[in-house]
């Protein structure tokens, strides 16, 4: 991977790039295919793949649609064989696959709970062995889609940002392994970044975004700076000035965050008790 002050050359690279249907996930694979990269794209929603794979091919990119679910045994490393096949060995790979469940502890069950991990936590950890050897041999470089939310707890949302959390502390051990093997690790902290993951209700339809446009970045400038981290091999990049601004509070004053985040779900509880 070549980078020229503003110019990227991903020429004779290979990406996979799970959670690929929607977001984020479209977002980075359009740029990386937009810089010459080979893009296999991975997700549960083959019709979407297949729309995205064929906008990228009208553009003069290539991409691999493939059906795959991070929280079953044995997608991806059938995704990655695929692409494989396709285009050669992985050289980029980008975890991204997730979704957040909301509600009160004591409203939720202990399946809610798995469910969030083994698709945020355990995806990533299947995703991860799935394509190792490749990144080995090519010493490419995985990119792993944590959150701000995993700095810090928020009420109503323990599930989610418990395990973004774990996906934070893993990214930083798998550097650390890694790195000698000349594997690069990229954690992508993002702050309220445009996706589909906080419009997206239990029944699976989507509604409003509950945040306010002016906090939104767009996917398309999220791309652009997760990709420019990938071919960097930064360690960490946090997306939005908000998103910084939290995990900065979180590393300094996590009681007084946490404290802070609370307050709103205090101020119900009082009403309702009232």
């Amino acid at each position: 991977m070549r980078h020229r002050g503003s110019r990227l050359d991903l020429s004779g690279r290979v990406a996979l790039v799970t959670g690929a249907s929607s977001g984020i996930g479209a977002a980075v694979a359009r740029e990386l295919a937009s810089h010459g990269a080979a893009v296999g794209l991975a997700a549960r929603r083959l019709d979407r793949l297949e729309a995205l794979a064929g906008e990228i091919r009208a553009a003069g990119g290539r991409a691999m649609p493939v059906a795959c679910d991070v929280s079953r045994d044995g997608d991806p490393e059938r995704a990655a064989a695929t692409v494989r096949d396709a285009f050669g060995p992985l050289s980029v790979v980008v975890a991204n696959a997730g979704f957040g469940v909301s509600g009160r502890v004591d409203e939720l069950s202990v399946q809610d709970f798995q469910r969030q991990y083994d698709t945020n936590l355990f995806g990533v950890v299947r995703t991860v062995r799935a394509t190792l050897e490749d990144l080995k041999a090519t010493r490419g470089v995985v990119a792993i889609l944590g959150s701000v939310a995993g700095y810090f707890g928020a009420p109503a949302q323990a599930p989610y940002c418990s395990s973004k959390a774990a996906v934070r502390i893993m990214a930083q051990s798998l550097w650390g392994e890694l790195r000698p093997l000349g594997v690069g690790v990229v954690l992508i902290s993002p702050g309220y970044v445009e996706s589909e993951i906080r419009r997206r209700g239990p029944d699976g339809r989507l509604a409003e975004d509950p945040v306010p446009p002016w906090l939104i970045m767009p996917s398309e400038q999220a791309a652009r700076k997760i990709v420019r981290a990938i071919v960097r091999r930064r360690p960490e990049l946090i997306l939005t000035a908000h998103g910084r601004l939290g995990a900065w509070l979180a590393r300094l004053c996590p009681t007084l965050l946490v404290r802070l985040l609370a307050l709103p779900s205090s101020r119900r509880a009082s009403r309702v008790q009232g």
